[in-house]
């Protein structure tokens, strides 16, 4: 019994030793984690004792650690006596720990949370074969519990794309495919697309799809499906932006249907009938390519001549009949008429008395038994006879009358042409020769022939090449009918002919060339002392507020200039729909073009409306320009103002596009838009040698002290409207141009520019020390175009009896270009000088309308465009007449026209609306007879030959 209450109690006491014994452990594990001296570990478990296991209620999250920011880690257990964090198998110290501890109510057990901070500086030092790992370990009476390892990871985003999406150009209803592999980074980025800086949303449109491996799949591509696409990469880190890629979805053209064979070309014998079919279904687009093949086919044909009948010989008489008459007849069968031919003319029987009128019937001659008859009879052949006399002199008087015609005609001209001296052509006012138009063609000038300038008629006065309103100078067949093919004869300076019908005499109003005149914009050169009635001066030019005009226009077209300001719109002939018309304006705003980055505005401003308007056929805006043109330096762009206020672009100068056409000249731009609004040309240079045209100029005045005289130098932009702005302002300060402006070549290369006042008269003038050089920043004078740049200098003179003055003024930019302008003027303003500046526009016909508002005239244009705009075998198509006429690129536009040529021969009257140059449209349309001479001088016949042979060997 001792014993055995000895061994339990033995027993009871090894489980107490036990226990003490386990939180001996504990208690060296926890004084170890305070930082003891022990040196032991935790224990990973405790022994058994009364109670439960702890469970977690929050287990520490994987984490990224941004930029320098350390991150928390936290875990939640109960019943937890303590919880301790353990990293890449190391307790963390006791002293990074927060704790909390609080009762959970419903169990009324212990719940222990704990926190600890991990720092980047932790995760670099750590070099593992795995990631920096934390977990947590929580005790209670029962045992310990181990939560989940997470891991932390220091997050970034590298800069540079492993793989950036690439621009293509796909066919209608192709696949698209572009592919994105975006920067490495922690964690891995995802990926959203942009098209033209929308996000695209695959969720809402089945044909794109952009879950594939970051890649973007357009199924099958529709025009809308062009655009800009740009790959968006983004994590916690940081967001970055692909290279944009350029989708063009183009078209390729597609013929449409033959049309009926036309009639036979000859009324009788062999000849041809053709068929036609236009690459339009659909058009190309985009650059598509053109339809391949034959757009005309023509087979022979053979038509039945018509044969006119003839009278067979007259038949023998017959015998005398008892009414004293016998007969005789004719058939009209040799031949018979066929084919439609005439029916023979005359009688097909006679009849006649037989016995001299001495035949007796019933014992009575016959004169007396029959007076009734014969008198009605001899009634009805008189009038007869007076029929065919009438008609009969009718066709003598009418044969007379075309042989007198001809013959005089035949006396008057040697070929048959209008010969069109280029003075009348330019609109000059001289005398020159029509020569009459020869039968069987009126409207081609053989190259071969040479004019006979001894058999003429002259007609001396105004000569206006405009249409006829009169239908008799002009008829309908000679307007519209195409040319077979043109062929242009120039001579001596320039004589062409365009096949214009003969004519008597036109008088119209000539509104000759306005400023600027010729290839300069800046000035018309004109010495100080040749004073014409053509040029105005300060006093005359309009105010800042008058930049404005307006015009009515109608089916017939017509030209809105805006006097001395280079800035002009061209409405063509059919833009605006029959029966209707418009009230179209056109403003230059004072300019509120915000530039982006190093983007500069190059041009005025220019707004045209309505903005409402529909036109049918592209207008022409024609805006001036600053930029010393070359794409090598300048990269220039066409941006329009939203309803918003905000400017978006148009297009690139240098862009193939179907929406508009821009044509740089080295002045001005040309623009062919079918949308009103305000458009402006802004520039960004490539290179440090881009080049900036400025207009240099130096006015005068006298101060309020008599002694003084004050110089002040404009450096603007080289558009007429900025330098008429100048004008403005010095016309209401009195001041006075003292020498013709220059041109300055201002570079890109942010050298400032320094004016200068040199040699003044040391004994009659003076400046006041240190003013006489000034310098102006770069930044100034490259984006001056909010207003005009000028420096003011003062002089004083030493006594009022010095009335002269002459000094020189040096405007240059530092490693750049440089001007002098030589001041020599009297300050007096009796003696003074005008120095010209401006060629007189034609202000008084700011809005021109109708056929004068163009240089070609609209039958020659007409038939132009027959020709051209059909492609043929011998190369004579609209591509050809853009070609020789220097235009060279974007020919796609043209292509989605309904008539490409009438919107080149638009850009041709936008593009010399001053200097009227048909010599230049006359000679290009030489060359192009010149190329295919070896065509031009086969025959008629041998052309529709080959032409059949062509369509039978290729099957059509």
């Amino acid at each position: 019994m001792g014993r055995a209450a000895a061994a339990g109690g033995g027993a009871g006491g090894a489980r107490r030793w036990l226990s003490w014994l386990g939180l001996c452990f504990w208690t060296a594990g926890a004084a170890a984690a305070r930082g003891t001296d022990n040196g032991e570990v935790l224990p990973e478990s405790i022994p058994s004792a009364p109670g439960t296991l702890p469970h977690f209620i929050e287990e520490p999250d994987d984490a990224y650690i941004i930029k320098s920011n350390p991150i928390a880690l936290r875990c939640k257990a109960r019943p937890a006596m303590q919880i301790f964090f353990k990293c890449n198998g190391e307790w963390v110290h006791q002293n990074e720990h927060v704790s909390e501890e609080s009762l959970d109510e419903s169990s009324g057990l212990k719940v222990r949370e704990v926190f600890i901070n991990v720092t980047r500086q932790q995760v670099e030092d750590f070099h593992g074969p795995e990631d920096y790992w934390c977990q947590c370990v929580a005790w209670s009476h029962l045992g310990t519990s181990k939560s989940r390892k997470a891991s932390v990871r220091i997050a970034y985003l590298r800069k540079n794309f492993e793989q950036d999406p690439q621009g293509r150009e796909v066919p209608l209803e192709g696949m698209i495919v572009l592919h994105c592999r975006p920067p490495e980074g922690v964690p891995a980025a995802e990926v959203e697309w942009l098209k033209n800086e929308e996000p695209i949303d695959s969720e809402q449109d089945e044909n794109i799809d952009t879950r594939a491996d970051h890649n973007l799949i357009i199924r099958q591509a529709r025009l809308s499906d062009s655009g800009n696409y740009t790959c968006m990469a983004a994590n916690i880190v940081a967001k970055r932006r692909s290279l944009s890629a350029t989708v063009v979805v183009y078209v390729n053209g597609g013929w449409s249907s033959w049309t009926e064979w036309s009639a036979c070309n000859v009324r009788c014998g062999r000849g041809w009938q053709k068929r036609s079919r236009t690459c339009t279904n659909p058009a190309p687009l985009n650059g598509g390519a053109f339809c391949e093949g034959m757009s005309v086919q023509k087979i022979t044909c053979t038509s039945l001549c018509p044969v006119d009948g003839s009278w067979e010989v007259w038949s023998e008489w017959s015998v005398c009949s008892p009414e004293c008459e016998h007969l005789r007849i004719r058939e009209c069968t040799a031949p018979p008429p066929r084919n439609g031919g005439k029916f023979c003319e005359g009688l097909s029987q006679e009849s006649e008395n037989c016995t001299d009128g001495l035949c007796i019937l019933d014992k009575k001659p016959l004169h007396e038994i029959k007076p009734q008859r014969w008198s009605r009879r001899g009634i009805e052949n008189a009038s007869d006879i007076a029929l065919y006399s009438g008609l009969g002199a009718a066709v003598v008087a009418v044969a007379v009358l075309v042989i007198g015609v001809t013959l005089y005609r035949r006396s008057q001209s040697d070929y048959g042409v209008d010969v069109i001296d280029s003075s009348a052509l330019t609109g000059g006012f001289q005398t020159f020769n029509f020569k009459t138009v020869r039968q069987g063609n009126s409207l081609l000038l053989n190259p071969s022939m040479q004019p006979d300038l001894t058999v003429s008629r002259t007609y001396s006065g105004p000569i206006c090449l405009q249409d006829p309103l009169d239908k008799e100078l002009m008829t309908e067949s000679s307007l519209f009918n195409p040319l077979s093919d043109i062929k242009v004869k120039v001579q001596s300076s320039f004589v062409v002919s365009l096949g214009v019908s003969e004519r008597a005499e036109y008088h119209g109003k000539n509104h000759s060339g306005t400023f600027p005149h010729g290839n300069n914009h800046s000035f018309t050169t004109v010495h100080p002392r040749n004073k014409t009635p053509y040029i105005q001066n300060l006093s005359s030019l309009p105010t800042r507020t008058e930049l404005r005009t307006t015009g009515v226009f109608g089916h017939l077209g017509g030209r809105l200039v805006m006097p001395n300001t280079g800035v002009s719109l061209l409405i063509p002939h059919g833009a605006i729909p029959e029966e209707n018309s418009w009230e179209i304006y056109m403003s230059i705003n004072q300019g509120d073009l915000q530039s982006d980055g190093s983007e500069v505005l190059l041009s005025p401003e220019v707004t045209c409306g309505p903005p409402d308007m529909i036109v049918t056929t592209p207008f022409a805006l024609t805006i001036p320009h600053c930029a010393d043109v070359s794409s090598e330096h300048w990269n220039i762009h066409l941006k329009k103002r939203t309803q918003q206020g905000k400017w978006e672009e148009v297009m690139s100068v240098e862009d193939e596009s179907t929406s508009c056409y821009c044509l740089l000249d080295p002045f001005a731009c040309h623009v062919l838009l079918d949308s009103f609004g305000t458009y402006a040309l802004t520039g960004e240079p490539i290179t440090d040698c881009a080049v900036k045209q400025l207009k240099v100029a130096v006015f005068g005045c006298m101060s309020c002290n008599s002694l003084d005289y004050n110089l002040r130098v404009y450096c603007v932009d080289n558009t007429p409207c900025a330098f008429q702005e100048v004008v403005s302002d010095e016309r209401h300060q009195g001041g006075q141009l003292l020498e013709e402006p220059k041109l300055l070549h201002f570079k890109g290369n942010t050298f400032s520019l320094q004016i200068s006042v040199l040699d003044i008269p040391p004994f009659l003038w003076r400046i006041k020390p240190f003013t006489a050089c000034q310098e102006v920043p770069f930044s100034r004078v490259w984006c001056s175009n909010r207003q005009p740049l000028h420096c003011a200098f003062s002089l004083e003179r030493y006594t009022p009896t010095t009335t002269q003055l002459s000094c020189k003024i040096c405007i240059r930019q530092l490693k750049g270009h440089e001007q002098i302008l030589q001041v020599q003027t009297s300050i007096l303003e009796s003696e003074r000088e005008t120095i010209t500046f401006f060629a007189q526009e034609d202000s008084t016909y700011p809005a021109q309308t109708g056929p004068k508002a163009f240089k070609i005239p609209y039958s020659i244009r007409q038939r132009i465009c027959a020709t051209f705009d059909t492609p043929n075998a011998k190369g004579k198509d609209w591509q050809m007449l853009a070609q020789k006429n220097s235009i060279n690129r974007n020919l796609s536009y043209f292509a989605t026209q309904s008539s490409p040529s009438a919107v080149i021969l638009n850009l041709w009257e936008a593009r010399h609306q001053h200097d009227g140059d048909l010599d230049s449209l006359a000679c290009a349309l030489e060359e192009i007879g010149r190329t295919h001479t070896k065509l031009s001088n086969m025959t008629e016949s041998q052309l529709e030959e080959a032409d059949f042979n062509y369509s039978r060997q290729n099957g059509l």
